[in-house]
């Protein structure tokens, strides 16, 4: 394959502008559409990615590909994954012959990313949509075929991804994403580098699959406890969890895995989570 030599700089918001008004469209904010239009901070990301010659890179939701082409000149191949029919159009005018990206028109949470990369890993680089981020990354953390991560989210998004035992943010998704991963934030992202400028700042997510992240079933389980657990905040484990697991069997198990049934469910590491799921395995205490 011969490689396209290394692009310009990313785009700039004039550029931005007049690639828009050339296609006739305008950023949805409905649709979390905030395009990165900073050279800079696309720079940053490309390096914090630590991309290799040999990777292919998942993009969801590329937009006008300023981050695209960028990730191109670093990697083999990118499969960018855009809903916005518009937005394909525009981006597809970018690349002429360019046979290192391929533009996939589909919704994300419907494409079978291991079918759409083919053999070998692929790693997700992305701006993700922020109206579906969290939604958007389960799936595709889902597919074994995705290695690790490194996702721009709204900073409250990313902040939850990543709260401790403890902290008010922490939240179901923050359990359900350390089952799997080790998961932190990487840098801040500034409001004032995306056209149009949001309400919100941002975050570069990274998310790296642990090597000793439970089986399906057990996930299936571990999941089933935190949905519950999770599903009224205020109140305690006891409470909760009595509506999937019975109580002469919840109580026995909790102590056996040293786990309060007085306390709320932030409050709870997802190692406690996943020793009370082992115990009512034991037990056979799912309801």
């Amino acid at each position: 394959m011969t490689r396209t030599p290394p692009i310009s700089d990313p785009l700039t918001p004039t550029q931005a502008r007049r690639l828009l008004a050339e296609h006739g469209l305008a950023p949805r904010r409905s649709a979390g559409q905030n395009f990165v239009v900073d050279p800079n901070t696309v720079r940053r990301i490309v390096a914090a990615a630590d991309l290799h010659p040999d990777d292919t890179v998942v993009e969801i939701g590329p937009g006008l590909g300023s981050l695209t082409l960028p990730l191109a000149d670093e990697v083999r191949r990118v499969v960018a994954i855009e809903i916005d029919a518009g937005l394909v159009v525009a981006l597809r005018s970018r690349l002429d012959d360019r046979d290192d990206i391929e533009v996939v028109h589909a919704d994300a949470m419907r494409v079978d990313l291991g079918e759409l990369v083919g053999a070998g890993g692929a790693r997700l680089v992305a701006n993700l949509p922020y109206n579906l981020a969290t939604p958007l990354l389960v799936h595709a953390m889902s597919s074994p075929v995705i290695e690790d991560a490194l996702v721009m989210v709204q900073r409250e998004v990313g902040e939850r991804w990543c709260a401790a035992p403890g902290d008010p943010l922490r939240a179901g998704i923050s359990v359900k994403l350390e089952l799997i991963a080790e998961v932190e934030v990487a840098f801040t992202i500034s409001r004032a580098v995306f056209l149009p400028v949001p309400n919100v700042d941002s975050v570069m997510v990274r998310v790296r699959r642990r090597a000793d992240a439970p089986d399906s079933e057990e996930q299936r389980e571990v999941v089933e406890l935190v949905e519950a657990a999770f599903a009224q905040r205020r109140k305690t484990l006891r409470n909760t969890l009595r509506r999937v697991v019975d109580l002469e069997v919840l109580e026995p198990a909790a102590a056996a895995a040293d786990v309060d049934l007085s306390a709320r469910a932030e409050t709870l590491s997802t190692a406690a989570f996943r020793r009370l799921a082992g115990e009512l395995r034991r037990a056979k205490g799912f309801a």
